[in-house]
């Protein structure tokens, strides 16, 4: 069982989101106002707590959303789950669509530290049902969509 730790949001594409504390997620859409919403297969990234304290612990000052995360979750390793695993955090149900992704212009965070987790731990869904999602709500691996 995993717990949401931050829910994070940006209003511009190459920006650090910031940690909102809740916000609605919308079917086929992803999380609102955030600017990375929208009809395809990328809408809400996730990322391990447990990973950014690693990374924190190397020396590293990040703040919730630096990685470009919307949800900070702990309690998985991500990147070991197949894509298709579907996640319930209240009324809200997620599929996870993408592991990782493509480092084509390092960011701030991978000139700082010569590193950088998002492309390799990150992992990306979209939404299947929406809701709200808030710090502390409960988030699960979904036996089935209901």
């Amino acid at each position: 069982m995993g717990k949401v730790i931050a829910v994070c949001v940006s209003e511009k594409k190459g920006t650090q989101k910031k940690n909102v504390d809740s916000a609605q997620l919308v079917a086929d859409w992803g999380i609102e106002h955030d600017a990375h919403a929208g009809n395809w297969h990328r809408q809400v990234s996730l990322l391990s707590y447990e990973k950014v304290e690693e990374f924190r612990a190397r020396g590293a000052v990040v703040d919730d959303g630096a990685f470009g995360e919307n949800l900070v979750i702990s309690g998985y390793d991500f990147k070991t789950l197949p894509v298709g695993t579907k996640f319930r955090c209240g009324d809200v149900l997620l599929e996870l669509t993408q592991i990782g992704k493509e480092c084509h212009a390092h960011c701030a965070i991978y000139h700082a530290m010569g590193d950088c987790i998002m492309p390799r731990e990150g992992v990306f869904t979209r939404v299947l049902r929406g809701g709200v999602v808030s710090v502390g709500d409960e988030f699960v691996i979904a036996e089935e969509d209901a």
